[in-house]
């Protein structure tokens, strides 16, 4: 059993690279790591972390035989205090007690703590970046299309038939938005520090010159800039 030492600060080890693959079987000290990584991470005041979660961590599939081991070895370290179970909305969470922050540590001060996997909020803003930076320039073109389109109907010697406007303004909208989203991934989004969690807010400096119905509109506006998903095309 852990002995009664001090509780120890968060330490996160450095972000892996990407291609870094996890064990076939992660040792304990690496999923009492991964659970306290999966707790800084997620957006919630409570330490309990959800066992997808922290499978997430490790770069484990939910359905596989080193996910069975897992479960395995967070039952077998209830039982020797590392770890205590709780539950969310009927689904089994788990959290660091203070003497497995203690084995923590000194896996970590004997050096023999192996790199956790590259983060899952450090492979979202991954793939963000590398997708914005090959997408950017056709975005651009794509809008730059529609803005053509734009100005031949208003230089059109028929007048357009109303749908053609709010077609059209549609398709702006989502290209220009699309454009943004880009533009922030690619520039404005940093690239996360495993040492906190990484959650747009919404919020940009100078946010605070403007007065709170302007502050409330432009948050409102950033909602889903880190979403590629919402990147579909729309003819």
């Amino acid at each position: 059993m852990p002995d009664s030492e001090s509780n120890p600060r968060a330490t996160p080890a450095d972000t892996p690279p990407a291609s870094a693959a996890p064990p076939a079987r992660p040792p304990d000290e690496l999923v009492l790591a991964a659970l306290e990584r999966a707790a800084r991470h997620q957006a919630r005041e409570t330490p309990a972390v959800p066992a997808w979660t922290l499978l997430e961590h490790l770069a484990i599939p939910r359905r596989s035989a080193a996910a069975r081991h897992v479960s395995a070895r967070l039952a077998a370290m209830q039982a020797s205090g590392w770890v205590q179970r709780s539950r969310r909305h009927g689904a089994p969470t788990w959290e660091l007690t203070a003497a497995g922050e203690r084995q923590l540590r000194r896996a970590r001060d004997s050096g023999a703590l192996a790199a956790l996997p590259e983060s899952p909020q450090h492979r979202t803003w991954r793939i963000a970046h590398t997708a914005a930076e090959q997408e950017i320039e056709r975005f651009r073109a794509d809008l730059r299309r529609r803005l053509e389109r734009a100005a031949q109907l208003l230089d059109a010697r028929e007048r357009p038939h109303s749908d053609s406007w709010l077609e059209l303004g549609e398709e702006l909208q989502h290209a220009c938005r699309r454009l943004a989203s880009a533009s922030y991934c690619l520039h404005e989004w940093a690239e996360p520090d495993d040492a906190r969690a990484d959650i747009d807010e919404h919020i940009e400096p100078g946010d605070e010159a403007l007065d709170a119905p302007q502050r409330a509109q432009r948050r409102a506006r950033r909602a889903g800039r880190r979403n590629v998903r919402l990147w579909d095309e729309r003819r």
